[in-house]
């Protein structure tokens, strides 16, 4: 056993097997610590998981043993040592330590139980440490790459659309202006606008890209600042359209709950649960949907828009998500289709998220006809003018197509059981917080 080996090996080298009896040289954060007498027990914590370590005195000196009794959680340490099992640590194994150097001891840590929310907002670049952010970020950049693996595998192209614009695509009143040089500027609501123009060269796109909404909502559900994906299909109807999403949603959370299993257990969420979900999903109209709350008692008339409380009515004891179809037109955006055969109604769908989580998806066959589009624009107060360049796509060849919106931290939120959409998200922006 002699000798200490040059590289550094990950703490997920320990559960290897043909681990126990190897020497290690671990680095990284101290997750727990305690000590008794001539004994030090902590949890050594790195990007690859924990493992429990033990380090005797009369192992490394007296010295070293002083050292490191004095590194605070989070403390940086490196140490080297002996894999051995022991049936009372978790996983079963624990590195019994003969030398170790610390990094940076450190200074008390301020994140502890029993808290409150603000404090823990305001202290979020400690807070984010914890593991169950750990494991809710993995889930995320998983989910992010699984769509778009999807995606390529469907043949649409990812692109990068501007996140600065010169007019509000759904609305001033949520749009965050700012002065661009002496002109009114906003931080896009959605790529899809620009989505549009890229689609006739190339067919079938998508981005992946912060959108913005400047909207006063403090629901567990709502972000100012979200990562936004979106997708645009020429030839295109709303079936096809659903059809798309679905088989997106279906293989994206299959391949997510065997790349992230361990993940998604320690979240709270059987990842059976996400290799269950089959398509098609369910569907209402809209006016399905106003019927089935007012007969669950709910006082909400037809027109009205789906809250909170009406979203997780319909959706609270499902397992699946449900699509809601053909809303009124005046309560959607101006670029939505009017449906075939019914004026007052637009070619959109709304995708809900079981067990209450509330709306994923929005998605929409876009208007192609350029006096109706000019109409819903005068319709919302704006000026034509201001969109002249996305009229134009109207002139040039226009053909039909749809297209959806979903963010991302609203699945990551229905996936990871995660209460609040603020704990999918390092750092949420929301009215009452834009730091740190």
């Amino acid at each position: 056993m002699a000798g200490v080996p040059v590289a550094i090996e990950p703490v997920e080298r320990v559960r290897a097997p043909g681990a126990v009896g190897q020497r290690v040289r671990l680095r990284g954060w101290v997750h727990r610590s305690r000590s008794s007498g001539g004994l030090l027990f902590l949890t050594l914590r790195d990007r690859t998981g924990s493992v429990p370590v033990t380090i005797r005195k009369d192992a490394v000196g007296a010295d070293q043993f002083a050292a490191a009794e004095h590194v605070q959680l989070e403390g940086a340490i490196q140490v080297s040592g002996v894999v051995a099992e022991d049936p009372r640590a978790p996983g079963g194994r624990e590195v019994r330590a003969d030398a170790v150097e610390v990094i940076h001891a450190g200074e008390p840590f301020p994140i502890f139980k029993d808290q409150t929310e603000e404090f823990l907002l305001d202290k979020r670049h400690l807070t984010i440490r914890s593991q169950e952010f750990v494991h809710t970020f993995r889930v995320k950049a998983a989910l992010l790459a699984e769509l778009r693996r999807f995606l390529a595998e469907e043949e649409v192209l990812e692109v990068t659309p501007p996140i600065i614009t010169g007019n509000a695509a759904e609305g001033g009143a949520e749009a965050f202006q700012f002065d661009y040089f002496g002109r009114p500027g906003y931080l896009a609501q959605t790529a899809q606008l620009y989505l549009e123009a890229i689609m006739f060269p190339n067919e079938r796109v998508y981005a992946i890209t912060p959108s913005f909404r400047a909207e006063k909502s403090r629901t567990p559900k709502h972000l100012t600042e979200y990562t936004h994906l979106e997708v645009e299909l020429a030839w295109t109807d709303l079936n096809g359209l659903i059809d798309f999403t679905e088989r997106m949603f279906v293989t994206s959370l299959h391949r997510l709950a065997d790349r992230c299993a361990a993940d998604l257990r320690a979240l709270g969420r059987d990842p059976a649960e996400l290799t269950a979900l089959t398509a098609p999903f369910d569907r209402l109209t809209y006016a399905q949907a106003v019927q089935r709350l007012q007969a669950q008692g709910l006082p909400i008339e037809a027109g009205a828009d789906l809250g909170t409380a009406e979203e997780r009515a319909l959706t609270l004891e499902r397992s699946s998500p449900i699509w809601i179809t053909h809303f009124p037109v005046g309560m959607k955006a101006f670029y939505m289709l009017r449906s075939p055969g019914d004026p007052t109604t637009v070619e959109a769908a709304d995708l809900l998220g079981p067990e209450g989580y509330g709306e994923l998806v929005g998605s929409s066959c876009r208007e192609t006809d350029i006096d109706r589009l000019i109409e819903r624009i005068q319709a919302t107060g704006a000026r034509p003018e201001d969109y002249e360049w996305y009229l134009d796509l109207r002139r040039h060849g226009s053909v039909p197509h749809a297209g959806f919106g979903t963010g991302i931290e609203r699945i990551v939120r229905w996936v990871a059981r995660r209460e609040h959409i603020r704990d999918t998200t390092p750092f949420p922006r929301t009215p009452a917080r834009h730091t740190p």
